[in-house]
């Protein structure tokens, strides 16, 4: 069974949907009996880092999930949910995350040629700097997903499995042991997001 954590951020009707349609058993929980109980984990996102830090640790989830991932369990985060997995965010101050991936969360804005729109809004292809990573199962190099993001995770050469080119190099998905992460949103990227999930289902 895998957990979709509801700790108040994301869109979880979508994710569950999502799930259903590759054939596997997903819940929406925020509790953490049931948390535990999962053999995977979701962690979603959409909208602020601080506040989704803040709503993570107000509920001990962050506990819960440092916990799980500890004992070999395998999570996915998704979009702001990713960005949650790295040490710290610069968006609107300094936020410490979970952690569990060495990188920090830094703002588009100046980093990229100007005239570029922010958010990066849009399908980009995907280059694959770990075609080994588990999620591109069935996944080819060139295949295109979909992004809504202004802000990206740098200095995180040793998990960075995928790259999207948007006036620069942007990280799209990372992984390390059981540990992965998607910037993109699989849920609303066609097939090859539905093949990423089923990917991930079919992992361990």
């Amino acid at each position: 069974m895998i957990a979709i954590i509801d700790y108040g951020v994301g869109n979880l009707f979508s994710l569950s949907r999502s799930f259903s349609f590759v054939g596997a058993e997903a819940v929406v929980s925020g509790k953490e009996a049931v948390l535990r109980r999962a053999d995977k984990l979701i962690l979603p996102g959409v909208g602020a880092f601080g506040d989704a830090a803040a709503k993570l640790r107000e509920n001990g989830l962050d506990r819960v999930v440092l916990d799980e991932v500890a004992k070999g369990k395998p999570l996915l985060g998704i979009c702001l949910g990713m960005q949650l997995l790295f040490e710290e965010s610069e968006e609107y101050g300094i936020h410490q995350g979970l952690g569990l991936l060495k990188g920090r969360v830094v703002s588009m804005a100046g980093r990229l040629p100007q005239g570029l729109p922010i958010p990066h809004i849009g399908w980009n292809a995907l280059r694959l700097t770990k075609p080994d990573c588990p999620l591109f199962r069935h996944t080819k190099a060139g295949e295109c997903v979909y992004f809504v993001h202004s802000y990206y995770a740098e200095g995180c050469e040793d998990s960075l499995a995928a790259t999207a080119e948007y006036g620069r190099d942007l990280t799209a998905t990372v992984w390390r042991n059981n540990v992965y992460g998607c910037q993109f949103h699989p849920e609303k990227s066609g097939a090859v997001g539905l093949s990423m999930l089923r990917a991930f289902v079919e992992e361990g």
